[in-house]
């Protein structure tokens, strides 16, 4: 039977194939010994990764997902988290102004235009940076219960800058990795028994969602808008307690979604743009969740309220 192509888009070449890949067909890249996958009717149901990789127990391996990276952060005493997330494709200053003039060097003008983006995408990465850091050195004065703690996507990119800030002022941070075709290795700032991969992507997001009491997007690609579109529904249908959601980089966010648009034709309210605010620096979204939840990281241990009760003000 002859397929019709439909515009731009490739047509599926097996009507059959399944949409999702089995977990089996992703998992024996993570062991050297193959064989141990191998089915097995004498392991123990729970000692079997053959019949846990199944299709038909599912299940129980969202229930795994949602378990193990919540009794991990328990143990740990990690409540409270402010999300970052953003694009995996930016790196540091030094290394983007390395790239930079290599590709002056060279004379070639394709390159070095695409290094100068580099040079100025580093700059959310460098931002980040700060504020992780700027957030773990104000919670370093508050009781352990009452800490906000960095948790990031785990990769490359913004998620490394947030995870190194934390690391700089002396903190530990959460990551929330996912294993993808391309395998996607945690990055070097993260804490070891804090760093958690996930097959699934719905499981990641609800444990984002789980202890976040803000959420910064950085500029970012489908990854950033998927998470940031997916709180703002949270919160917008009230699946979810309303949190600081901040937009880091108003030049980006702007030129990227016109959400007066959305408000034109209806689609939101335009009481829904109150879901979320612009920030272009460090310090002035640090200050936004300092304000939404009436804290002054300077008076802890007096008459702030701190972390532990968290309520957003009225």
């Amino acid at each position: 039977m002859r397929r019709r192509h439909n515009g731009g888009m490739q047509s599926t070449q097996n009507l059959k194939a399944p949409s999702l890949p089995h977990a089996w067909a992703e998992t024996p890249v993570n062991f050297q010994d193959a064989a141990w996958l191998e089915p097995q009717a004498e392991r123990l149901a729970f000692a079997d990764p053959e019949f846990l990789l199944r299709r038909e127990t599912r299940g129980i391996r969202f229930q795994l997902e949602m378990l193990k990276p919540d009794l991990a952060q328990i143990e740990a005493g990690i409540e409270h988290t402010v999300v970052v997330f953003g694009s995996a494709r930016f790196s540091d200053m030094v290394t983007a102004r390395a790239e930079l003039e290599a590709a002056q060097k060279s004379g070639q003008a394709p390159a070095i235009a695409q290094a100068l983006t580099r040079v100025r995408n580093a700059q959310h990465y460098e931002n980040a940076r700060t504020f992780a850091r700027l957030v773990a050195q104000a919670c370093s004065c508050l009781a352990d219960d009452e800490k906000l703690y960095i948790c990031t996507g785990g990769g490359p990119g913004i998620m490394e800058a947030a995870n190194r800030g934390a690391q700089e002022a002396g903190a530990p941070s959460v990551a929330l990795n996912i294993a993808l075709p391309h395998e996607q290795q945690p990055n070097p700032y993260v804490t070891p028994s804090l760093s958690f991969k996930f097959h699934y992507f719905a499981l990641r997001k609800m444990h984002f969602m789980m202890r976040a009491k803000a959420l910064v997007a950085f500029p970012g690609g489908f990854g950033t808008l998927d998470e940031l579109f997916e709180v703002m529904t949270l919160v917008q249908t009230k699946k979810a307690t309303q949190v600081p959601i901040l937009l880091f980089g108003t030049d980006y966010w702007t030129r990227l979604i016109d959400m007066e648009v959305l408000v034109e034709e209806g689609t939101i309210s335009r009481e829904d743009l109150q879901l979320f605010r612009y920030v272009d620096t460090p310090e002035d979204a640090w200050k936004a969740i300092c304000d939404f939840y009436q804290l002054d990281v300077t008076a802890a241990g007096k008459d702030n309220e701190g972390f532990a009760n968290l309520s957003p003000r009225t």
